[in-house]
C-alpha cells in the first residue's frame, strides 16, 4: 500500500483574479492538496472563491487588501486556526497561517510575502529597503519568541531574497542588487537559523547547482537569457525533515500566456 502523501505548492501569482485561468490550469494538471498564493492583490470580498470551490478546493483562508500584497491558502483538506500577523504594523497583508489535516497529525503552514525592498539597497534613501530589513528582523524575533518551528511546521512563500550564490544567475553581478545583497542574505539566514529550518528545495537540489523560481518581465527572452533568481522558498521544521519526498519547480509556467514572473514550487511530504 502506497504511503499517504501531502503535496503543497507556493506561488506568487501576481494578481489572482487576472491569472485565475492559469491557476485553474495548474490545479487541474498538478492537483496539489494545498496551494499557498502570494500577491493576490484583492480584498477578501473580491477573492475568486467560487472558482476555487468549482475546482474542488473548498477550504480557503485569505488575508487580502485592495490592489496590493495579499496572501491566501486554498486546500482540498480542511483548514483550521487561521491567523494573520501584521509585521512592522504597516497594515499590509503579508502573512497568514493555518493548520492542515494530515495522517500523522496537523501541519502548520505559515504563508509569507516579504517586502520586495525597492530598487536601492540603501536605508538612508530608500524606506522600502528599511522596511524589508525590519520585517526580516521581526520574523526572526517572532520565530524565537513564539517557538514557531516547534512541531510539524512549514514556512513558505515569496521571501524576496535569493540567499545562496547559485540562487542567482550571477553572484558577482547581483551583490549590489536588492534581493541578493549581503545584508539581506544575512538577515534571511538569521530567519532560517532561528527556527533551525530545513531548506526543502536545497534538500533536493545541491547548493552548487543553479536553482531559480523568478525571471524578470524586463527580459526580451527570459528563457534565452535565463537570468533568474530563487526568491520563493519552502522551509520545514526538523520534525518534517524526514518526510520530504519530492520537489517540482514548474519552469514551464513562465511561458504560459500572461504569466506571473514567478513559477509554482511544489513539495511532496509523507504524512
Amino acid at each position: 500500500m502506497k504511503a499517504a502523501t501531502l503535496k503543497i505548492t507556493t506561488w506568487n501569482i501576481n494578481s489572482v483574479r487576472l491569472r485565475m485561468p492559469l491557476v485553474a490550469q495548474f490545479l487541474k494538471s498538478k492537483a496539489p492538496d494545498v496551494l499557498c498564493l502570494q500577491e493576490t492583490k484583492c480584498r477578501d470580498s473580491e477573492f475568486p472563491m467560487k472558482d476555487f470551490h468549482a475546482l474542488g478546493y473548498n477550504h480557503v483562508a485569505i488575508n487580502g487588501q485592495k490592489g496590493y500584497h495579499g496572501v491566501a491558502v486554498v486546500s482540498k483538506r480542511p483548514l483550521r486556526l487561521s491567523q494573520k500577523r501584521d509585521f512592522c504594523d504597516k497594515g499590509d497583508a503579508r502573512h497568514i497561517s493555518v493548520e492542515v489535516e494530515a495522517d500523522g497529525g496537523p501541519i502548520t503552514l505559515h504563508n509569507f510575502y516579504v517586502p520586495a525592498g525597492g530598487d536601492e539597497p540603501d536605508v538612508t534613501i530608500n524606506p522600502k529597503f528599511l522596511h524589508k530589513l525590519d520585517f526580516l528582523d521581526e520574523m526572526r524575533e517572532w520565530i524565537v519568541s513564539q517557538g514557531v518551528s516547534r512541531g510539524r511546521v512549514m514556512l513558505l512563500g515569496d521571501l524576496n531574497i535569493a540567499p545562496l550564490e547559485h540562487d542567482v544567475w550571477s553572484h558577482k553581478a547581483l551583490l549590489k542588487v536588492v534581493s541578493h545583497t549581503p545584508i539581506e542574505v544575512e538577515k534571511l539566514t538569521n530567519v532560517f537559523e532561528a527556527g533551525a529550518w530545513i531548506d526543502a528545495m536545497r534538500h533536493f537540489v545541491p547548493r552548487d547547482e543553479k536553482l531559480y523560481t523568478w525571471w524578470s518581465y524586463r527580459a526580451a527572452d527570459w528563457e534565452a537569457s535565463n537570468r533568474g533568481r530563487r526568491l520563493d522558498h519552502i522551509l520545514v521544521s526538523e520534525a518534517l525533515g524526514g518526510a520530504l519526498q519530492s520537489l517540482d519547480v514548474l519552469r514551464e509556467a513562465r511561458n504560459w500566456e500572461r504569466p506571473s514572473d514567478h513559477v509554482p514550487v511544489t513539495v511532496e511530504l509523507s504524512t
